[in-house]
């Protein structure tokens, strides 16, 4: 799932988002470039082109969906930008205090509190880095990610969506330490490693990483490009997902899915347009299904930072499309392997806890002690 970002406190200005295009114009536009000619016809493999070969850091603490307190107004005031960021920086440098070697373990069932440490008793916020300020396009800071629809939060669901986000919720809700998947009809969540997440699994980072459409999350999030004549590649820091994206080509045919769906890119002057189908039943963007649509752009701003652009369709899901926009500023910053799947102890920790919650709960309806040796818990 998507990790919300914190929300910014204080006065808005009045100004409304100027420049944000609306959803109407979009399509229109589409629809008259669609009717012009194809990607692979309007691509101009002679042109020069700007190249995007570098390392970002997308991390911003600007959150995804807008603060529904701010209503339609895109543009956040750089006194209230600056606030917000202090008082990010005052809670990071409290949350990365040395833990005390000397503390007690935590209580049974966690002490209750939220953010970086869970509430089983982690330790501080030092792997935590989802940005240090809020976004600025054009020199404007912004509110939130999305920008369509105008109130900058995703719109509503279908039935069927709706019937699915309830299913998932149910399915995934949280585990209170009494096994009460044993009484569900079907696979349990803790049957074994397939019937957990893809992030869980190491298959695809959470939050939707790798997208696309590629989001910013909770940490790991550098994106590094490598641009060639005939292909563009981005290794996501999160996990090992690298999207390789296909210059002036055709998607393959619509039995052939994979889990970033196919991305095909062609230029529209210095802005490379992405277009990705082909997804499998679970995408890496929470309740998306197969029949997922994402376009991107990826352009320089003045600045030379690269803006990144996205719109999101499904029709199984949502009644309408959404997108939004954020920097990718460039970061001297290397991206090593991160090796979800080496010594991933955690799911191991997952699936022998859950049998020791079935062996206690079995034993506790027939009125017999739990077995330490057995596996039960005890005392």
């Amino acid at each position: 799932m998507q990790v919300e970002q914190e929300t910014y406190t204080g006065a808005m200005t009045s100004r409304p988002a100027g420049g944000a295009s609306r959803p109407g114009a979009v399509a229109l536009l589409a629809v008259l470039a669609s009717a012009l000619c194809s990607p692979l016809a309007c691509a101009d493999a002679a042109g020069d082109r700007p190249d995007f070969t570098g390392t970002y850091d997308t991390a911003t603490m600007t959150p995804l969906q807008r603060p529904k307190e701010y209503g339609d107004q895109l543009i956040l005031t750089p006194e209230v930008a600056e606030a917000a960021a202090r008082q990010r920086a005052a809670y990071m440098a409290e949350r990365s205090r040395d833990s005390d070697p000397e503390r007690d373990a935590p209580p049974a069932g966690g002490d209750g509190s939220t953010g970086a440490s869970g509430n089983v008793g982690g330790y501080n916020a030092f792997w935590i880095d989802n940005g240090e300020t809020a976004i600025r396009i054009d020199g404007e800071y912004r509110t939130s990610i999305l920008t369509t629809p105008g109130n900058g939060r995703r719109p509503a669901m279908t039935p069927d969506g709706q019937k699915r986000a309830a299913a998932r919720r149910a399915f995934y809700r949280e585990n209170t330490g009494e096994a009460w998947w044993l009484e569900l009809d079907g696979p349990g969540p803790y049957d074994g490693p397939e019937s957990r997440t893809l992030s869980d699994r190491c298959l695809l980072g959470f939050g939707s990483t790798g997208g696309p459409p590629m989001l910013p999350t909770l940490y790991n999030n550098h994106k590094r490009i490598v641009q060639t004549p005939d292909h563009v590649m981005i290794l996501v820091e999160m996990v090992h997902d690298a999207r390789v994206i296909r210059m002036n080509s055709e998607h393959a045919p619509p039995e052939v899915r994979r889990w970033l769906g196919d991305s095909i890119g062609w230029w529209e002057g210095d802005t490379l347009v992405v277009d990705t189908t082909n997804f499998t039943d679970r995408p890496a963007l929470s309740m998306a299904t197969r029949d997922l649509h994402v376009v991107e752009r990826f352009r320089r701003a003045a600045d030379g930072t690269l803006i990144y652009s996205f719109f999101v369709e499904d029709p199984n899901v949502w009644t309408e499309p959404w997108g939004g926009e954020y920097p990718w500023p460039a970061s001297d910053d290397r991206v090593y392997e991160y090796a979800c799947h080496e010594g991933n102890y955690a799911m191991e920790g997952i699936l022998k806890g859950a049998r020791i919650l079935e062996a206690d709960k079995l034993a506790a309806e027939a009125g017999d002690a739990p077995d330490v040796g057995a596996g039960g818990s005890g005392n």
